[in-house]
Order: structure tokens, then C-alpha cells, then sequence
């Protein structure tokens, strides 16, 4: 039996049958779920929303283990699936292996910006623009002056969110503390919420007030703890700002969902090539809305849209981690 599934509409799931639609797309999703309340979710929330104003249908699976990932591509695209759509960086090596045996198949990868396939389309996001931002959030409403940061896995991706967080804060703060903690070095990092809590407390300890949360579900640890713990927590990825309303300063967004719902709205005509999603083009920035409004003051989203607008005008250039491997504003 095959181990992939496939959704219709808003219609429950079922299995993959040959009577499928030949040109349905496909998603998978990252180890962590599509539920994960962040990453994988918002990049779910891309697919339904096609599928809800198209009326179309697309396939989908949630990733148990690395092996599935190579195996996953190629019992799509032999099924016809077009385009195949992958959250997150490590689809990197199986899609390099995939692609060039499906030339009439697009693909489309995100976080993966370095691939030069003629059938590939990756998508990459400003990170650190958007970390920068909630960074100044966090230390305007920091009354300790100490703020943390809890990354998911180790990993440079995740580190440019840290570094532009802690760049932000420095900006408005430059005697700020910043705590930075990962979760882990496995992929087991991004579903822990457990460990997540864990991390949050010691910082608290620390004195830290505000704390920032990239690491997928583990991050709905920290945003519990956070609450439960009576300071201030930042969502990222999707707006989870409503997980608890007055107690999230804001989140992080990365527009995901507009990458996979523009994938699947082009289909089978995907423009191909590497794509770049930052603050000046809406792909990543922060949430304002009636669960934080009272955390978020006029003199606060002022400053903080003036930085918006100095990045997207070139006056302000955020450090980008990756590029160097080094942060000017934190030691990981």
C-alpha cells in the first residue's frame, strides 16, 4: 500500500489511486507535521487556500523518516503530480537526485536557494530581515533588558534568524543581553516542545523577559512556558499570535504559504529558477493584530516600520548570517 496521501478539496484524506487527476500538485511537508502550528502548517495553509479558491485538488504527505523524502518525489512525479511542492532545506540532496529524471515535472523547494536546475524553482526568505524586526519589538518591551532566543536544529538557517533577531535588539538597546539556546542536532529538534519548555525556563532564570521562538513545534513549548511563566514570548513562520492572546508580543512571519499557494496557482507552468522572498517584496514581517495590539504601542510599530522601511529602501542592510557564517551583534 502506498504510503502517500492525497486530499481533495477540504474533503478528508485518501489513498493515492491511480484515477487521480493527472496534474493535481503535490506538497510535503518537513518532519514536525503539517500541524506544527508554524513552518509546515503555513505551508498548508498555502495548498488549502488554492484548493479552496480554485476548487482544485492537490496531494500531500507528512514525512516519518529521511528515507521518505527521495522516495516520496518519485512516486509523485510518477503519478503525474505537477508541480511537486517540498517544505523545507533538506530536500536539497534527494530533489538534485529526482529532478533530472523528470524533466517535464516542476518542482518547487523551499529554503533552498542554490540549486540550478532547468525544472527547479527555489525559494529562499530574508530571515534575518524579518528576526530584526521582532528583535526591536523585543527589546522596546524588554523591562529587564535581557531577551532569548530558542533556535530548533543547529543549523546556519537557523542561526540567521537568531543573528537578525539579536541585531534588532541591539538597535534599540545596545546594552541588551541576548540568551540563545538550540534545541538540538537532529531533525528530532523541531518537534520537542518539551525540551522547548525546558529552554525557556532556564532563561527565564537568567533574567530574560522576552523570548523568541524558531524551532517549528518545539516552539509551542516555549510559547506555553512563556505564558504560563507570566513574561512575553515571539512567535515565527505562521501568525501564532492567537495561541495566546495578550501573552505574544508578535511573530515572526515568513509568508510560506503565499510560496506554495503561488507554485501550485502557476502548475504545471511554474517559472523556474532561484527566488528571493525578504521585507521590500512581502515575504517576511511581523504580526499586528487584536491578540497583541495591546503589547504593540504606536511609538513601537513606528519604529519598527521605519526599519521596514530602510530595508526595503537599501539604507539599512540586516547582516545575514549564512553569508559569513558570523553575527556582529551575538556568539552562538
Amino acid at each position: 500500500m502506498s504510503f502517500m496521501k492525497t486530499i481533495l478539496g477540504s474533503a478528508a484524506a485518501v489513498a493515492l489511486s491511480a484515477t487521480a487527476a493527472l496534474a493535481d500538485p503535490a506538497i510535503i511537508f518537513d518532519l514536525g507535521g503539517k500541524f506544527d502550528k508554524s513552518f509546515n502548517e503555513a505551508a498548508f495553509q498555502g495548498a488549502q487556500r488554492w484548493a479552496d479558491e480554485t476548487g482544485g485538488s492537490f496531494r500531500e504527505i507528512e514525512l516519518q523518516n529521511e528515507a521518505q523524502r527521495e522516495q516520496a518525489l518519485r512516486r509523485f512525479a510518477e503519478a503525474g503530480s505537477n508541480p511537486i511542492v517540498m517544505a523545507g532545506f533538506a530536500f536539497a540532496d534527494a530533489l538534485g537526485k529526482v529532478a533530472p529524471d523528470y524533466p517535464d515535472t516542476k518542482f518547487a523547494v523551499i529554503d533552498v536557494n542554490w540549486l540550478s536546475m532547468p525544472n527547479v524553482r527555489g525559494i529562499g526568505f530574508n530571515e534575518h530581515e524579518g528576526s530584526y524586526l521582532v528583535g526591536m519589538l523585543a527589546a522596546q518591551a524588554s523591562k529587564t533588558g535581557t531577551v532569548g532566543f530558542v533556535g530548533g536544529m543547529d543549523i546556519p538557517l537557523i542561526r540567521r534568524f537568531g543573528c537578525g533577531f539579536a541585531q534588532g535588539v541591539k538597535a534599540v538597546n545596545a546594552d541588551a543581553t541576548i540568551i540563545a539556546n538550540m534545541t538540538g542536532t537532529t531533525p528530532a529538534a523541531w518537534n520537542d516542545p518539551v525540551k522547548g519548555s525546558e529552554l525557556t525556563k532556564a532563561q527565564i532564570s537568567q533574567g530574560a523577559d522576552v523570548v523568541f521562538a524558531a524551532a517549528g513545534g518545539t516552539g509551542v513549548g516555549v510559547l506555553q512556558t512563556a505564558a504560563d511563566e507570566g513574561i512575553l514570548s515571539i512567535g515565527v513562520d505562521s501568525n501564532q499570535n492567537y495561541m495566546h492572546p495578550g501573552k505574544v508580543l508578535t511573530s515572526m512571519l515568513k509568508r510560506v504559504d503565499n510560496a506554495v499557494y503561488e507554485a501550485f496557482s502557476q502548475g504545471d507552468a511554474l517559472e523556474t529558477g532561484n527566488f528571493q522572498m525578504g521585507v521590500a517584496n512581502g515575504g517576511v514581517g511581523y504580526a499586528l493584530d487584536e491578540f497583541n495590539a495591546s503589547l504593540v504601542s504606536a511609538d513601537m510599530q513606528s519604529a519598527v516600520e521605519a526599519a521596514a522601511a530602510a530595508i526595503t529602501a537599501g539604507s539599512l542592510s540586516v547582516h545575514d548570517y549564512t553569508s559569513d557564517e558570523t553575527c556582529p551583534a551575538l556568539s552562538f
